[in-house]
């Protein structure tokens, strides 16, 4: 295919798209912004960036996401190799050392011959008749967020929100013990502050009462739901951080013997574990009441340094069953194809795979044959059916999602119970996407 494909962003859609198109013999321009210009988050100029938590999530194929790995493995993803080579311990989850794996994703990408990075930012859209990927991300730059709302006639907004980071050793190990629920993993990849009711209904009445960030100027934030901000939390009620990120269930306290009223997770940052994730915890609180409440309200954290504090920043996505085809180009502008959160899609891993799938449509149009969709039983076709507004009501308001089994298709047949019913999506899954590989 002697041509030329340009790629806008070098988070994990637009380095995941680069690299399939490359191993296809496509030569690749990926243009990233960094260092000239960063987001309010963005702390490194290295590609694929992770901003948010530290955490793929589930590798367990018996979930949606964990099923969304297998199959990028399947497919030889590049970011799903990274992950696997800089993974921390976490349970059954793919965590990983952010900065070891952005420096590999790096490596590897600018390594690939037909790839050529050009760090420079791209205030418009491409003009035809060359094809482009634009995988800006959450974060896109107001000119072009300007531009490609000029041509989509609009574009939507939600918040998200970031965790804290607390360095390893300002976290009191008299308080804090190793564990992971119900011992998955290496059984104690997690460390626990534990919370009794007292202490529990204390930090929910300081996090209500603290100050907080407003918006974007007059706007009224409008959350990510599989995102909130801890505070946005505890304003819905009482219990409900209890049965969210604090839920104590598989644990139990060895002080005790009894299984906590609540408690805070501690992920690790890095294999060595020199600064710890609090899992969960994004905030919008200012970062002089960040250090005031969780030291004051968390045990184990009175003298905690925060490595990273807790932010939101306002992210962008299309409107996606409108405005885009099937092949995730743009109704309007054919020659340009949409990967990432900016679609609308949410996740690190579902960012990724929006990438790939976006590659293979660019090789479908310059191959001059039908872009070939995932298979709808797929985790990559379910992830495709939410784009595309087949996993929706007719004129329902379109919000991003993480990949779930909402979004699959029905199931041929009874299956009783949840784990009978995931072992058929896996079954269905795995037949259909050998089926779909070429």
């Amino acid at each position: 295919m002697p041509t030329r494909v340009t790629v806008v962003g070098g988070g994990l859609a637009g380095c995941e798209a680069a690299a399939v198109l490359a191993a296809a013999g496509v030569q690749v321009d990926l243009r990233e912004a960094k260092p000239a210009r960063r987001s309010p988050v963005q702390h490194s100029d290295g590609l694929a960036e992770l901003v948010c938590s530290n955490s793929l999530r589930s590798d367990n194929p018996a979930n949606a996401i964990g099923l969304l790995h297998e199959e990028l493995r399947r497919l030889g993803s590049l970011v799903l190799a990274c992950a696997d080579a800089t993974r921390v311990p976490a349970g059954d989850a793919l965590a990983v050392d952010r900065e070891r794996f952005s420096a590999l994703v790096t490596e590897r990408v600018t390594s690939l011959p037909l790839v050529r990075l050009r760090r420079e930012e791209v205030p418009d859209l491409p003009e035809p008749p060359g094809l482009s990927v634009i995988a800006t991300g959450p974060l896109t730059s107001e000119p072009l967020a300007a531009a490609l709302a000029r041509v989509t006639g609009g574009h939507l907004a939600f918040y998200d929100a970031i965790a804290p980071v607390v360095a390893d050793e300002t976290v009191d190990r008299q308080v804090a013990f190793a564990s992971s629920r119900y011992g998955k993993g290496g059984g104690d990849d997690y460390l626990n502050l534990p919370l009794d009711e007292g202490e529990y209904q204390a930090f929910v009445a300081e996090l209500l009462s603290a100050e907080k960030v407003g918006g974007h100027g007059e706007e009224e934030p409008r959350y990510f739901e599989g995102c909130l901000p801890i505070e946005v939390m505890a304003e819905r009620g009482l219990d409900v951080l209890r049965y969210g990120p604090m839920k104590p269930v598989g644990l139990v306290d060895p002080r005790t013997g009894r299984r906590p009223h609540a408690v805070v997770q501690l992920r690790r940052e890095d294999l060595a574990g020199t600064a710890w994730n609090l899992v969960g915890f994004q905030t919008r609180l200012t970062w002089p009441e960040q250090r005031r409440v969780l030291r004051a309200r968390i045990p184990g954290l009175a003298a905690a340094e925060f490595e990273r504090m807790g932010q939101v920043h306002r992210n962008t996505f299309v409107d996606a069953p409108r405005v885009l085809a099937e092949d995730q180009s743009l109704r309007a502008s054919p020659h340009l194809f949409l990967a990432g959160q900016i679609t609308g899609v949410e996740g690190y891993v579902e960012s990724a795979a929006s990438g790939h799938l976006a590659a293979r449509a660019v090789l479908d149009r310059l191959a001059g044959r039908p872009f070939r969709p995932p298979p709808a039983g797929t985790a990559l076709g379910a992830l495709h059916r939410h784009v595309t507004g087949a996993a929706h009501p007719p004129g329902a308001d379109y919000q991003p999602s993480n990949v779930v089994f909402a979004l699959f298709p029905p199931l041929a047949g009874r299956h009783r119970g949840k784990e009978a019913r995931k072992a058929a999506h896996l079954e269905r899954a795995r037949r259909q996407l050998e089926e779909w590989i070429p």
